[in-house]
Parts: C-alpha cells; sequence; structure tokens
C-alpha cells in the first residue's frame, strides 16, 4: 500500500547503480541491438521497435511479480526507475558553480542534464536550462515511475522507463528517426500526459500562495511549448517560482523557441536551489497523494458513494 513512499525513500537513501550495474544501461544496449536488426525508414519498424522492447520491460515486471510478489516488486521496479537523488543532485551542481561566479564550470555541469547548446549560454540560460530539466524529468524520473508503480505495479512502470528510454534514444525529428521514432514519442507523449498534470496540480498544493498563477500560466503559455508535457511542468514550475522560463534553445545547427514561460524574470543561481527544494517538495507530495489513493482515504471519508 505504501509503494510509493517506499520507491522514493529508496532512491533518496541508494541513489543510482554504477553505470555497467543499471538496468537502463543494459536495456539502452538491448534496443541498439533491437534497433541494428530491426531498422527500417518506416513508421511500422518503429511499432514493431517499441512494442518488443516495451513487451519484453514489461515481461520482466511480470515475472518479478511472480518471483517477488507484487509489492515488492512493485517497490524493486520503482526504484530502479526513479532517479530524483540523481537529478537534484546534478542541479544542485549547477548552482553551486553559477554562485560561484564560474559559469565555464556551469556550462560544463548543465550540458550533462540538457542536449541543447550550452557553451554560449550566459549565467541566466545555465540556470535557466537548470530549471527546464528539473522540471521536465521530474515528470520522466520521477513522478511518472511513481504514478505507474502505484497504479500498475512492476510491469507498467518498467513499461514506462522503456518508453520514456526509447523516446530519448529514437524520439528525434531527424532524418533517421522521423518515421522511426514516431511511436516511441506518441507512446511517451501518452503515458505522461495525466503524470504531468498531477504534477501541475501537486506543484499548487505546495505553494498554495502561488497556486492562481501556476493555474493561469499553465493555461495561457503551455501550448506554445513543442512538448505536450513538458510545457505543462514547465510552466508550473516558472508560475510557483516566480521566473520566466521558455525561449529560444539550439541544438546543434538547429534554433528551437519554447515560447515564453512564466511573467517573472530571469532566473539565477537562487532560483536554481529554490527549484530543488520545490522538485523535492513536489515529489514527496505526489508520493503521498498516491499512497492515499492507493489506502482509499476517499471511500473511506464517503463510504455511502
Amino acid at each position: 500500500m505504501l509503494t510509493p513512499l517506499a520507491v522514493l525513500a529508496a532512491d533518496r537513501v541508494v541513489g543510482e547503480p554504477p553505470a555497467r550495474w543499471h538496468p537502463v544501461v543494459w536495456f539502452g544496449r538491448a534496443a541498439h541491438e533491437a534497433e541494428r536488426r530491426l531498422y527500417r525508414d518506416g513508421v511500422a519498424a518503429g511499432v514493431l521497435h517499441s512494442a518488443v522492447l516495451v513487451g519484453g520491460a514489461a515481461g520482466i515486471g511480470i515475472v518479478m511479480n511472480r518471483v517477488l510478489g507484487r509489492r515488492t516488486a512493485a517497490v524493486v521496479a520503482g526504484a530502479m526507475s526513479v532517479a530524483g537523488r540523481m537529478l537534484a543532485d546534478e542541479v544542485t551542481s549547477v548552482g553551486s558553480a553559477l554562485a560561484a561566479d564560474d559559469l565555464a564550470l556551469a556550462r560544463q555541469r548543465v550540458s550533462r542534464i540538457v542536449g541543447r547548446e550550452t557553451g554560449s549560454l550566459d549565467a541566466g540560460g545555465v540556470a535557466r536550462a537548470a530549471i527546464e530539466s528539473l522540471a521536465e524529468n521530474s515528470v520522466d524520473a520521477v513522478t511518472a515511475p511513481l504514478f505507474f508503480a502505484a497504479v500498475g505495479g512492476a510491469p507498467a512502470v518498467l513499461a514506462h522507463r522503456a518508453v520514456n528510454t526509447l523516446d530519448a534514444m529514437v524520439g528525434h525529428r531527424t532524418d533517421r528517426y522521423e518515421r522511426f521514432g514516431k511511436s516511441a514519442a506518441r507512446i511517451d507523449d501518452a503515458m505522461a500526459w495525466l503524470p504531468a498534470r498531477l504534477t501541475a496540480a501537486v506543484v499548487m498544493t505546495v505553494r498554495p500562495r502561488r497556486a492562481r498563477q501556476v493555474v493561469l500560466i499553465v493555461r495561457r503559455d503551455a501550448r506554445a511549448h513543442p512538448s505536450p508535457n513538458g510545457g505543462v511542468v514547465e510552466a508550473a514550475f516558472a508560475a510557483a517560482l516566480g521566473v520566466r522560463l521558455g525561449g529560444v534553445n539550439r541544438y546543434g545547427t538547429e534554433v528551437d523557441d519554447r515560447g515564453t514561460l512564466g511573467d517573472g524574470g530571469p532566473p539565477t543561481s537562487l532560483d536554481v536551489g529554490r527549484a530543488v527544494r520545490l522538485a523535492r517538495q513536489t515529489w514527496w507530495a505526489t508520493a503521498v497523494v498516491l499512497t492515499l489513493v492507493r489506502l482509499g482515504v476517499p471511500r473511506r471519508i464517503n463510504p455511502t458513494r
């Protein structure tokens, strides 16, 4: 019953395993091998690629259920999928470099968690990149795994991790992946739709004085973002922190305008630290909400309904 809290506590205490033992690294190798064998420049090949890998991940979850029991399997799979401690540590290290006025180090550190070009970013651009990555990955790496661990156990949480990893690997609008990666990108968007909105709602509960601004800015600005889920949670963070996110990002020779999110000024190193505190509070509050739902609190409050 306490699966979401147990998962988050395990991540907080243990953190990420070494890369050579990390299940996501193993999955990435399997995905590369499957791509080598199945790649064709078409949507159907991409659907087959996704089905094989996501089905395999869910199948591992089913085996875990039988070997460990459903509750233990859900906690283990969730702990394998949640990466909140690592995410918070990475973003905090960016803020520390900015606070020390070491822009070169801040650029190098933020390049580990974003795909955009970082070599020419000023301090505000580095802070914005760090907060945006923290906000978007709060869903992908924390609240969505907690959600699927709570509602579907090990098969669901491992399927989500597989989909999210595939989206990062092949869900790009490049000549190679425009068609092949389309199914992974669409499935990832669909699976993150509800967790992203749950996360934005929880942001309001942990920053109640900014709740009205969160609603207004998410409604007004999130649609300008190219991601149907990233825009929602980034807008919620921008509103809760009172800063302005979004803008133009460069990815090699590509330029991506993500619109303007929020009404505040450019974020600073202080805002990076505030964002980490907001994220951690949001993660724990999300775990509490999901745990209460699993415990059936709504039914107990109104047992005759």
